[in-house]
């Protein structure tokens, strides 16, 4: 069982909880780019430096959960069973991840994050450059499925494609009509392609092995 945070653990957690509150109110009510860090201060009532002490900036705030959040997809991905895709352990982690943000009942949070950063440059280009570590990761493992080398040209499209295909899932994401039903949907008819390409490149490297 899990150790129960100390006091400090625990004033520094909420903290850091107002300080994203506080940031995404004002994001709402101003705008990103209009919105200081020093706005952000006042509203969590903490001086600027502390703010510094927990984020180095303002997109960080906005990403304020990409490192637990990648770091559990990391572990999920290289603790997976040796029958299991790549693919499919992102399928289920991606499910995992749609499913607690509704019953955390944090879709309308997730879905003003989303529009922020679909019309603020500076977080798309944020958010990319966490695609490229999702992609990075990924052409790891995929390249383990294949037994190719890492930096094989072919381990790094076909992770290309699950990229590709995860934000054309975040395009479906930003659209008012879809919910998390239709978006599964939708994953789940990318990832039996992709899966299915898989296959087949793994048969095509085993024949070749074999013919050798």
């Amino acid at each position: 069982m899990p150790h129960p945070l100390g006091l400090r653990e625990r004033k520094k957690a909420q903290t850091r909880e107002t300080i994203v509150r506080c940031a995404m109110e004002l994001f709402a009510e101003r705008g990103f780019d209009a919105t200081t860090i020093a706005d952000i201060a006042e509203a969590a009532d903490i001086a600027p430096r502390t703010f510094f002490g927990y984020f180095p900036s303002k997109e960080a705030v906005v990403f304020h959960d990409f490192e637990e959040m990648f770091a559990d997809f990391e572990t999920r991905l290289r603790s997976r069973p040796k029958d299991q895709t790549a693919f499919e352990a992102l399928r289920t982690w991606i499910v995992e991840m749609i499913t607690r943000v509704e019953e955390n009942g944090e879709t309308a949070m997730e879905d003003q994050r989303r529009c922020l950063i679909h019309d603020t440059p500076s977080l798309d280009a944020h958010e990319r450059a966490n695609m490229g570590r999702f992609h990075e990761l990924l052409t790891e493992c995929v390249a383990a499925d294949l037994d190719v080398p890492a930096d094989s040209l072919r381990a790094n499209m076909v992770a290309a494609a699950a990229v590709a295909a995860l934000e054309s899932l975040r395009e479906l994401k930003d659209d008012d009509t879809s919910g998390p039903e239709q978006a599964i949907a939708v994953m789940d008819e990318v990832l039996v392609f992709l899966v299915g390409g898989l296959d087949a490149l793994r048969a095509t490297s085993e024949a070749g092995a074999a013919s050798d």
